[in-house]
């Protein structure tokens, strides 16, 4: 018998079956031959979240949570942050390799060509209300680019995707700088193309009545970092809903429209809002041991700690902390530091904590950086879904070329009725009601 393999007895019948182990997992529908006869269905799995179910093969980012490891196409995620700008990560994200000299000139031209917005697009935007959200008015833009570029439709045009990649690069900071006008009250301003990508951006958010925007190179290349580290981060939630929506060849814009909506949600990209809300909650350093005591008793929870993936120190977290400290000393030190900083070091010394694997994420930094910069909680998600639209239009075009993928369609277990009769309007009652639990 083949070494790569997985017997299974099933007690039911008492049949034999030998299914193969392909990359550390088996294929469920090898599941499906096992029968109690020929008219059963077949065993399936029931994995609610996909704890343990992969969906996809993809070559762009790595994980090993227990490890604190992530690697974009190989590279650490410490090396890049370090040594690139985010357009050349979102070149070996997107290609897989990193750009040549040449390459990286050519495809920054690119990308900076394509950050003016459709004058139909700025007059959408002004159509939301003075207050809406951000993140609201970022996935609605973003589905709306698929009635001005209609030939995005045609995905398997290995050029034509390519083009709508640029663009989408290209347009998402400007569409995050105008909801953030927007919200403000203030005019939107014009991409500059002397700018690199987050100089660009940055301008766009706080250009105001001077000639030209000069911005601060420190906060420049923090934001740049911090695009790196958001880019991409395998299958998570908003990447999922990028799949499925993309497996019924849905074009670009309205599946990243998908995946900025699954990141919208306050348990995905919204948890650096909640980190500030806490830290805000606890007040001063010395309140951090009665938050402690409070989290261990059950009553709250420590936001910021803790990933699905992860059970070490987030590899992110770690590059987030020093760059903070770079952002500080141009802005001045956000009081909230001290007591994120004392309430990280509690939980690291703290059985409880450590017993449960509970180390600083991404989130618990980046909120304290980004609100230092200048930036209002309701643009958090905005600032993540920039980058990560490169990680989700790398899985976009992954999933395209991959023949194995089909339309999602999940089973389920059916927990309802069986066939029940047809009661008459004149026979029906209402149900008792459910006693309480």
């Amino acid at each position: 018998m083949p070494e790569n393999t997985l017997t299974i007895t099933d007690n039911r019948t008492g049949q034999t079956y030998t299914v193969p182990i392909e990359d550390g997992a088996i294929r469920a529908m090898a599941l499906r031959q096992i029968k109690t006869d020929a008219e059963d269905f077949g065993l399936m799995t029931y994995d609610p979240a996909f704890m343990n179910t992969a969906s996809c093969r993809s070559s762009i980012t790595y994980i090993d949570g227990d490890k604190g490891i992530l690697r974009y196409r190989g590279y650490p995620i410490e090396v890049l942050a370090e040594r690139c700008t985010f357009l050349e990560v979102a070149f070996l994200l997107l290609f897989g390799e990193l750009p040549t000299q040449a390459e990286l000139k050519n495809w920054t031209h690119e990308i900076t060509y394509h950050t003016m917005l459709h004058e139909s697009t700025k007059k959408f935007m002004e159509g939301f209300r003075y207050d809406a959200h951000p993140m609201a008015m970022f996935v609605s833009t973003v589905a709306a680019l698929s009635g001005i570029y209609p030939e995005s439709k045609q995905v398997h045009d290995a050029n034509n995707r390519l083009l709508q990649i640029k663009r989408l690069i290209g347009k998402v900071p400007s569409i995050s700088a105008m909801a953030y006008r927007h919200n403000m009250g203030f005019p939107y301003v014009y991409p500059d193309n002397d700018l690199s990508y987050a100089e660009n951006f940055m301008n766009m958010l706080w250009k105001m009545v001077e000639p030209k925007y000069v911005a601060n190179p420190v906060l420049a290349r923090a934001l740049d970092i911090l695009f790196i580290l958001h880019a991409d981060h395998e299958q998570n939630c908003g990447t999922n809903a990028m799949r499925s929506v993309a497996s019924s060849h849905a074009d670009p814009y309205l599946s990243t429209a998908a995946a900025a909506a699954a990141l919208a949600g306050p348990l995905h990209g919204g948890a650096n809002e909640e980190v500030l809300k806490m830290l805000d909650e606890i007040g001063t350093k010395d309140n951090v041991p009665a938050y402690i005591k409070k989290v261990k008793e059950g009553h709250t929870k420590l936001m910021g700690f803790g990933h699905r993936v992860y059970k070490n120190y987030d590899p992110r977290a770690k590059i987030i902390k020093w760059t903070a400290e770079q952002v500080f000393e141009v802005t001045g030190r956000n009081p909230k530091l001290d007591v994120a900083l004392e309430l990280e070091r509690i939980a690291l010394e703290d059985e409880y904590f450590v017993k449960r694997k509970l180390y600083p994420n991404v989130d618990f930094y980046s909120g304290i950086m980004y609100q230092a910069m200048g930036f209002k909680p309701a643009m958090f998600t905005v600032l993540f879904a920039i980058p990560r639209t490169v990680g989700w239009l790398s899985q976009w075009q992954e999933l395209i070329n991959d023949p194995e993928q089909k339309i999602a369609r999940p089973r389920q277990i059916y927990t309802g009725y069986g066939k029940r009769e047809f009661v008459p309007m004149e026979k029906r009652t209402a149900p008792a009601p459910v006693a309480a639990r």
